[in-house]
């Protein structure tokens, strides 16, 4: 058969060939049914057309075969003439548009033939072409560009990129610049989905493959969803791609007709689109529903020739050389003998069916079917013996038993095809049976043997039975029969005959005697059920019963899940209902799973308005969801008998955002070095985020004071939060301990949470805490290369992971031979990194394996009280740390008390300051200061004062004296009264 021709105008070639070969004998000859022209020629069956012309041979083209015995044509075969056109040279006008919001580039391609054309976008500069993801995708229907939401790096030039590939050429438009604009209160505005790339009611024909696309702007970028309506899935031959827009379907059926439907969803809203209804038909080409075959038919005889087909529209159907689409012969001859020729056509093709008519005459034979030797029959049955000589014309038939001449009667009748017919055969019917055939041309007789043997007849029959899913069930059939034949049970399930061999794994025969064929179901299930059919059977007769299974259990998922409206907290749902399984549905249990599942089946159940849903509904709805949070939820359905399968997940959905409700927990602190005040907290979990840029803010003052000093935390995760006090300078006059209120609260963009309850923190006199850590290390070892014996020691860094400069890290060097070393100076409730690197006299080698570390947190200060001086005890008292069970603070170990003894203090009140006297040898120097307030003596004014001042004997004074020593100093104030 001839194919159709795209031929393209500059083709090196520059001829058409079209091949076309009939089977034929004598061999067939082939005409053109053209007029005479010089390009055509004819080579066998094959057609060549040199240097074409579009004007003159671009059409439809037929071949014609023939012969003595007939003439066939071929289908039809189309010449086109294949063209890509070209962009026009105007400059494309710029494309400006708000960051955030979505954009459409217009291709507007040139014409082509054929119309099977790809699209593809430049960006900037030829051979880079654009990557379409979810936010960005081309049209094959337009070749238009849609981004969903632009984005500064979407800046650029573009240009569309057509290619035609049965003609192997590419043009491509002038650039469109586009031009991202800032928004305009510096954020991005949101606004739903809106569905922009629609796919029409589609006409496509009978086993062809659809494309459909469907593509939406919006920001946050939608999700886009397909589905068949009025269907739990898509058809099993579909295929989707283009990051969900374009949804595939492959070798379309008529059961694949209904309403399609995308859906586009983000968290400001959803749109839909469908097309092609449950009215709307595939169109198909015609396909033959009843044709002509090759027959041989007796001449004389009556014959008609018929072609029915089938497609949408109806096709046009005839015999080729007549106008009718049956032939009719009343009376068959010699000269209608030959090659018959049947057309079908619609506008979506043309149908062809050949075949051939051999008419034929010869006398009687039983050469090639003679009547059986040896034949059976069922008692009281219905015995039909067969006459079936090669004979033309059609004989007439007698028949005889022994040498009795048999004629029609109540129990035995003569067909017409020959056969004999004997109702309710008996023993007395055994017998030599001959059937006589006899025409104009000659006549002929073939005889067989008759026997007689016993009915087989069903005595136990199947009952009807009704199982639970997962129960064994075993179907009753036996059977008498004539012990001479062998007997065989058939089981059928809703005339579905079963296959033992292929189900065994379902279903099991059990035969344990002869006359005996159960059927054992070993794993009843839904599928099961139906009617089952026991036929026993032999080469005789047979006999069949039936009874019907019913199989009750547990529900059927139910159907396709659509979120219907979302909340802050809630989604209303719709769902379709399951399979009941014969028993009715008490109700259904809607399950979520949100983002921070920790597992895959992580699903939980939800809570409902209503709260019990019983089993005639189909929506409700999900409520004490979290705000701003990624949800997928699916549904189970029970009844008596438990709960089934959960239904498909639904699509995944993100509820709105709200204010936090929930404020970090465990709320601690203390004080630093240098005027550090550390404050901790145990972080929110992410799922109280309850909507993006998601921080915390800390409140803090001094007890004392009046106004809060506030700092804004953006990092979700961070657990502590260290404030330097630039202007704290700790003094002498530091003797108490500083008292700190505490409170913390969430945020996010749409409002501020609660704050928590305020902590009371402490930040004792002494600025310094330290921590010790011991860390060790496996030295270097000798590779055998001598490298060990040039190491002259190794160095240790340790630096706060996110509070310290790696370059200002601590450094501690040790020899070779030592492979541990004590870190000092560590800040408790800090996360220390440390390295170690070996080193000679060439410089430092490559780091081991950085090393991660915690210090714990320090007591929580404790405030020492003066009781009483004796004139010889001082009496001290304290509070006792608290033991930590979880281990986030240091355990104690003991308790030191420091002494400082001051044996002499000589004051003269009304006229000057003495001297004081020491007994500790370990003092090596006092500076005196004299003042009317504790915390206005300075280090400098004490030491320029002497070793005596005048004091006003009317007032008041508080004496601060410096102590130094070898290991540290303090400071001890008196009031002088």
């Amino acid at each position: 058969e001839p194919v159709d021709v795209v031929y393209i105008e500059d083709s090196p070639d520059g001829r058409i060939s079209m091949n076309c070969r009939a089977r034929a004998n004598p061999p067939a000859t082939y005409r053109l049914q053209a007029g005479p022209d010089e390009h055509y020629s004819l080579v066998g069956g094959n057609l060549v057309i040199t240097n074409p012309i579009q004007k003159k041979h671009a059409g439809t083209y037929v071949c014609v075969a023939k012969n003595i015995y007939g003439t066939v044509i071929s289908k039809e075969a189309r010449v086109k003439f294949g063209f890509l056109g070209e962009f026009p040279d105007e400059e494309r006008d710029p494309v400006y548009v708000k960051e955030g919001q979505g954009a459409v580039l217009l291709c507007v391609p040139p014409k082509a033939w054929p119309q099977e054309v790809t699209y593809r976008w430049i960006y900037n500069e030829f051979p880079v072409f654009l990557n379409t993801d979810r936010r960005r995708f081309v049209s094959q229907k337009t070749g238009n560009l849609y981004i969903a939401k632009v984005e500064a790096q979407d800046a650029g030039n573009y240009s569309c990129f057509v290619s035609s590939p049965v003609l192997g050429k590419s043009v491509f438009s002038k650039f469109i610049p586009l031009i991202p604009l800032p928004p305009d209160d510096g954020e991005e505005r949101k606004y739903p989905a809106d569905i922009r790339v629609k796919f029409p009611d589609t006409t496509a024909m009978l086993a062809s493959n659809i494309t459909l696309e469907c593509f939406a702007l919006g920001n946050p970028i939608p999700h886009i969803v397909w589905r068949k309506v009025d269907a739990t899935d898509l058809p099993a031959n579909h295929e989707i791609s283009e990051s969900g827009a374009v949804l595939h379907l492959f070798n379309v059926q008529y059961e694949d007709v209904g309403f399609y439907e995308c859906e586009a969803i983000n968290t400001k809203g959803k749109d839909w689109h469908k097309a092609c209804d449950s009215h709307c038909v595939f169109p198909a080409a015609p396909e033959w529903a009843e044709t002509i075959n090759n027959t041989m038919k007796d001449i004389g005889s009556e014959h008609t020739m018929r072609c029915v087909a089938s497609g949408k529209p109806f096709p046009f159907i005839l015999f080729f050389g007549s106008s009718t689409r049956e032939l009719k012969f009343s009376s068959l001859t010699f000269a209608d003998s030959g090659m018959y020729q049947c057309i079908a056509e619609n506008y979506w093709g043309i149908k062809y069916a050949n075949a051939e008519l051999r008419v034929i005459a010869c006398a009687p034979t039983f050469e090639f079917n003679p009547v059986k030797k040896q034949l059976l029959g069922a008692k009281d049955g219905r015995v039909v013996i067969e006459c079936k000589p090669r004979a033309a014309p059609r004989p007439r038939f007698t028949w005889t038993k022994g040498k009795e001449l048999l004629y029609n009667s109540s129990r035995i009748s003569i067909m017409f095809d020959g056969s004999l017919e004997i109702l309710n055969a008996t023993k007395n019917d055994e017998g030599v049976y001959t059937c006589f055939a006899e025409n104009d041309r000659g006549k002929a007789n073939s005889s067989g043997y008759l026997t007689i043997t016993e009915a087989t007849s069903i005595t136990v029959a199947p009952e009807d039975t009704e199982a639970k899913v997962g129960d064994e069930v075993i179907l009753k059939c036996e059977a008498s029969y004539d012990p001479m034949l062998d007997i065989t049970f058939i089981w059928a399930i809703d005339f579905r005959v079963i296959d033992f061999n292929s189900e065994w794994q379902q279903y099991e025969r059990v035969m344990n005697e002869d006359g005996v064929g159960d059927l054992k179901i070993l794993n009843a299930q839904i599928w099961h059920e139906g009617r089952y059919t026991c036929t026993a059977q032999t080469v005789v007769d047979s006999d069949t019963a039936y009874c019907d299974l019913k199989v009750v259990g547990v529900p059927g998922p139910p159907g396709v899940i659509r979120v219907e409206e979302i909340g802050d907290t809630w989604v209303k749902l719709w769902w379709t209902k399951g399979a009941e399984h014969n028993s009715p549905i008490l109700y259904y249990t809607i399950q979520t799973r949100h983002y921070w599942a920790l597992y895959e089946d992580d699903w939980r159940n939800a809570s409902t308005s209503p709260t019990v849903l019983d089993g005639s509904m189909e929506r409700a709805e999900v409520t004490d969801l979290y705000p701003w949070m990624e949800y997928q939820f699916r549904i189970i359905a029970t009844n008596e008998y438990g709960s089934g399968e959960a239904s498909i997940p639904s699509l995944k959905i993100k509820t709105w955002d709200a204010p936090p409700v929930v404020s970090p927990t465990n709320l601690a602190g203390y004080g630093g070095r240098n005027g550090e005040i550390i404050i901790t907290w145990t972080p929110v979990e992410p799922w109280y985020f309850y909507g993006k840029k998601f921080g915390y803010i800390v409140a803090f003052k001094p007890h004392d004071a009046y106004d809060w000093w506030y700092e804004t935390i953006s990092d979700p995760e961070t657990r502590r939060h260290v404030h330097r006090d630039t202007y704290f300078i700790p003094t002498e006059e530091d003797f108490q301990v500083r008292e700190f209120q505490v409170k913390i609260k969430s945020f996010n963009v749409k409002g501020d949470g609660p704050y928590t309850l305020t902590k009371v923190i402490y930040y004792p006199r002494d600025g310094k805490n330290f921590a010790l850590a011991l860390v060790w290390w496996l030295p270097v070892v000798d590779t055998g290369t001598g490298l060990q014996q040039y190491i002259e020691g190794y160095q240790v860094r340790y630096w706060r992971k996110y509070d310290d400069p790696e370059p200002g890290a601590n450094r501690i060097f040790v020899s070779a031979s030592v492979n541990q070393t004590r870190l000092e100076n560590m800040l408790p409730d800090s996360h220390y990194l440390i390295e170690v690197r070996a080193y000679n006299g060439a410089g430092l080698g490559p780091p081991g394996e950085m090393c991660e570390m915690f210090t714990k947190r320090p007591h929580p200060p404790r405030m020492w009280r003066y009781i009483s001086w004796t004139g010889k005890w001082l009496y001290v008292w304290w509070d006792h740390i608290q033991y930590d069970w979880f281990g986030n603070i240091s355990f104690p170990l003991y308790y030191k008390v420091c002494k400082v003894f001051v044996l002499t203090l000589l004051i003269r009140v009304k006229t000057s300051f003495s001297h004081l006297s020491y007994s500790d040898n370990r003092i090596a120097e006092y500076l005196p200061c004299v003042s009317s307030s504790a915390r206005s003596c300075s280090e400098s004014q004490a030491t320029s004062m002497g070793r005596s001042t005048s004091l006003d004997a009317q007032k008041n004074h508080y004496i601060k004296i410096k102590v130094f020593t070898h290991f540290t100093y303090f400071s001890i104030t008196f009031l002088c009264v």
